[in-house]
C-alpha cells in the first residue's frame, strides 16, 4: 500500500487555541487538581483555579513588559512546575513560546535567539541568565532576561508584580483576537548536523495533536490519570503529550530529576508514562545487572523470555495454559518490581523520538506495562502515528492520527501531510521548499505500510550506508538491537563505501561496574583499560552476533572497536533528545573507523 488516510473525527473552530482549556477548567472545575508542586520535597496540590490565576498574573506581567502579539519569548530552561505556566502566560497575549534545551552551548542559545528575534527571555538558574547576558551585545531584540531561581525576584512574582497595573481587559482583548490559524511555538530542531531550523507549529497544529492524542487513548488522557513530566518540555513530545494531558484534566507533575525517577515515580504514583526508549532500555538494563549481581541472572532470563512469548501469542490467539502458569510464576518473582519501579500505578507508557524495538516492546507487554509507541518530528507536532488502545501491532509505530496522511515515494522515503503537519520553517525559505512539496512533508525516514495501514520506520534515509559493494544497510536495526545489551550504551555503525559493514559500541558506565565485578577485574580499572580484555570483546561480540541475526550476511556487522569513553550529550556526541549525532562521532572517532579497516 503506497498511500493512506484518516479522516478527522473533530473540528477546530476559527478562534479555537491550546490556551483555551486553562480558563475553561478555571471556569467549569476551578478546584480539580491538576498540577502537582513539589515545595520542600513534597507534592503539593495545584487547583485549575490556581493555575488559571498565576498564568494570568504572569499574562499581564508580559504585558507590562511590552510583549506584543507575534512577538517571541523564549523559556530557557529544564522541565519545572513554572515552564508550563510561563508557556500558557505567553500564548494567553498572543506570543509565540520559543523552547531552549537548558542543557544548550552559547553559540546554540545565540542562534535560536537571534533567529527568532526573540524578544525577552525566561531563564532557569543565574547560570542560565548570564549565558544570555553575556550574548546580550549580539541580540538586539532582547530586551530582558527573567530568572526562574537565583538572585532577584523570581520570574513569576517580578511578573506578576509588573503587570499588577495591567487593566485585565487587556488580557481578554488579547485572547479573543488569538486564532487557531496564529503561531504558537517556535520550536528549534535539535538536528544532528548543521545549524538548528526554526519549526513553526500553529495552535491549529497543536489542537489537532491533542484531539489525535484524545481519541488514540481515551481511557489514559482523562481526568483522574496521573502524568510526571520528565523529559525536557523544549522538546515537541514532551511538550504535546503535557498540553494533551492538561487539556484532558490529567494530574500533572514536573521534573528533571532524571537519576531520581524511580523514589519520585514510588511517591507520584503516575498512571502514564511518556518517555524516549533509551529510559525504557535502562529501566530492563538495570532489572537485567541488578539481577546478575544477585546471582539470579538465569531467573531474569527465564522470565524476560516468558514475558515476550506471553506478548506474542496475544496476538495468536491467547497463551496456553502452561505458559499462564509460567507468566503468574515470574509476576510475583520479577514482573511485579518492575510495575513497582514506576510506582505501582502505572499501566501503559507511551514512547517516542526513537526506535523502541519488537524485543522491548513485546518484553515490557509482557510484563503488564503496555508500551504505545509512536512516530513523529518535530515538524509533525510530535506524534503522526502511534500504536492505540484497540490497534496495537509491536514493532510498528502504529497508525494514523485521524486528519493526516501518509504514502511512500518511490525510494520508501514517507511523506506526510494533514492537521498537525507544519507549514514551514521559520524564516526559510528554500529550506520549506526542499522539505515540502505539493502539500506533502519529506520526512527523511524510509518507511513501509502494512495492508491494515500500520506503519514501520525501516531507517533514516540520510543514515543509509552504502558498502562498496552497492549494499544498501539502514544501520537502525542494528543498532537498537546493540542497544538492547545491559552492557552497551551506545553504538554507532559504520561502512560507507567500505567493504563490509563495522561498528562502534559504548559501554554502559553503570552496568560496567556489576560486569567487572562479576568478572573478577580490577575495580579501578577503565573501559580504556579493559577495552580489549577478552571477557569484555567476547561478551559484546555475542551482542554483535544477536543483532547480526536481524539482517542478511550481507548487512552484518564484521568487525567492532569498543570505545574508551560514553557518548554524552555534554562532550557533543549526543543531541538533548540522546540522538546520536553521526557525523561529530565520525569526526572524533575517525582513527578508530579507519583502524576497523586497516
Amino acid at each position: 500500500m503506497r498511500e493512506y488516510s484518516v479522516p478527522a473525527t473533530f473540528q477546530i473552530g476559527e478562534h479555537d487555541t491550546v490556551v483555551d482549556a486553562v480558563y475553561t477548567h478555571e471556569r467549569e472545575d476551578p478546584h480539580h487538581v491538576i498540577f502537582q508542586r513539589l515545595v520542600n520535597g513534597a507534592w503539593t496540590d495545584v487547583t485549575c483555579a490556581q493555575v488559571a490565576a498565576q498564568i494570568r498574573l504572569t499574562a499581564l506581567g508580559l504585558i507590562a513588559e511590552g510583549v506584543q502579539p507575534g512577538d517571541r519569548v523564549a523559556i530557557l530552561s529544564a522541565t519545572r512546575y513554572e515552564w508550563p505556566i510561563v508557556d500558557f502566560a505567553i500564548l494567553s497575549v498572543g506570543a509565540v513560546t520559543v523552547p531552549i534545551y537548558e542543557t544548550s552551548a552559547p553559540e546554540q542559545i545565540r542562534h535560536v535567539l537571534d533567529n527568532s528575534s526573540a524578544v525577552l527571555v525566561v531563564a532557569e538558574t543565574d547560570a542560565h541568565a548570564e549565558r544570555v547576558e553575556q550574548l546580550r551585545d549580539q541580540l538586539p531584540t532582547v530586551r530582558k532576561v527573567l530568572r526562574i531561581d537565583g538572585t532577584g525576584p523570581a520570574a513569576l512574582d517580578a511578573l506578576a508584580e509588573a503587570g499588577a497595573a495591567t487593566d485585565p481587559a487587556e488580557l481578554q482583548t488579547r485572547l479573543a483576537a488569538v486564532k487557531s490559524s496564529d503561531p504558537a511555538t517556535l520550536i528549534y530542531t535539535s538536528g544532528t548536523t548543521g545549524l538548528p531550523k526554526g519549526c513553526q507549529l500553529t495552535h491549529a497544529n497543536l489542537l489537532s495533536e491533542i484531539h489525535g492524542a484524545k481519541a488514540a487513548f481515551p481511557d489514559l488522557l482523562t481526568k483522574g490519570q496521573r502524568m510526571l513530566v520528565f523529559l525536557p518540555l523544549a522538546h515537541v513530545l514532551s511538550r504535546a503529550i503535557t498540553v494533551a494531558a492538561f487539556t484532558n484534566k490529567v494530574a500533572l507533575g514536573f521534573s528533571s530529576d532524571i537519576k531520581n525517577l524511580v523514589p519520585m515515580f514510588g511517591v507520584f504514583k503516575p498512571t502514564l508514562v511518556v518517555s524516549v526508549p533509551r529510559v525504557f532500555e535502562k529501566v530492563y538494563n538495570t532489572a537485567e545487572q541488578n539481577a546478575r549481581n544477585d546471582g539470579k541472572g538465569w531467573i531474569f532470563d527465564q522470565a524476560v523470555a516468558t514475558a515476550i512469548e506471553y506478548s506474542q501469542v496475544l496476538d495468536q490467539g491467547g497463551p496456553s495454559l502452561l505458559l499462564k502458569l509460567k507468566h503468574g510464576l515470574f509476576d510475583k518473582l520479577v514482573y511485579g518490581k518492575l510495575r513497582a519501579a514506576l510506582g505501582g500505578d502505572c499501566r501503559a507508557s507511551i514512547s517516542g523520538g526513537a526506535p523502541l524495538g519488537a524485543r522491548l516492546g513485546h518484553f515490557y507487554r509482557g510484563v503488564g506495562l503496555t508500551i504505545y509507541e509512536g512516530y513523529g518530528l518535530t515538524e509533525t507536532s510530535a506524534a503522526i502515528t502511534v500504536n492505540q488502545v484497540g490497534a496495537l501491532k509491536v514493532g510498528s509505530v502504529g497508525k494514523l492520527l485521524p486528519g493526516n496522511s501518509m504514502r511512500l515515494a518511490d525510494d520508501g522515503e514517507l511523506l506526510v501531510k494533514g492537521g498537525v503537519v507544519f507549514n514551514g520553517y521559520w524564516h526559510n525559505e528554500q529550506a520549506t521548499a526542499e522539505a515540502i512539496e505539493d502539500g506533502w512533508f519529506h520526512t527523511g525516514d524510509l518507511g513501509a505500510i502494512d495492508d491494515d495501514g500500520f506503519l514501520t520506520i525501516v531507517g533514516r534515509k540520510k543514515e543509509i550506508i552504502v558498502t562498496a559493494g552497492g549494499k544498501n544497510v539502514a544501520p537502525a536495526i542494528l543498532e537498537d538491537r546493540l542497544r538492547a545489551h545491559p552492557l552497551i550504551s551506545q553504538a554507532m555503525c559504520v561502512g560507507d563505501q567500505q567493504p563490509f559493514i563495522a561498528a562502534l559500541i559504548t559501554i554502559d558506565p553503570e552496568a560496567f561496574e556489576g560486569w567487572k565485578q562479576r568478572n573478577g577485574k580490577d575495580a579501578a580499572a577503565t573501559v580504556a583499560d579493559l577495552a580489549n580484555d577478552p571477557d569484555l570483546v567476547s561478551e559484546i561480540d555475542l551482542a554483535v552476533k544477536e543483532a547480526d541475526e536481524a539482517v542478511s550476511k550481507a548487512e552484518a556487522i564484521r568487525k567492532f572497536r569498543i570505545l574508551p569513553v560514553d557518548f554524552t550529550e555534554e562532550t557533543g556526541e549526543l543531541t538533548p533528545t540522546l540522538k546520536v549525532k553521526r557525523k561529530v562521532v565520525a569526526e572524533k572517532f575517525a582513527d578508530d573507523i579507519a583502524a576497523l579497516y586497516g
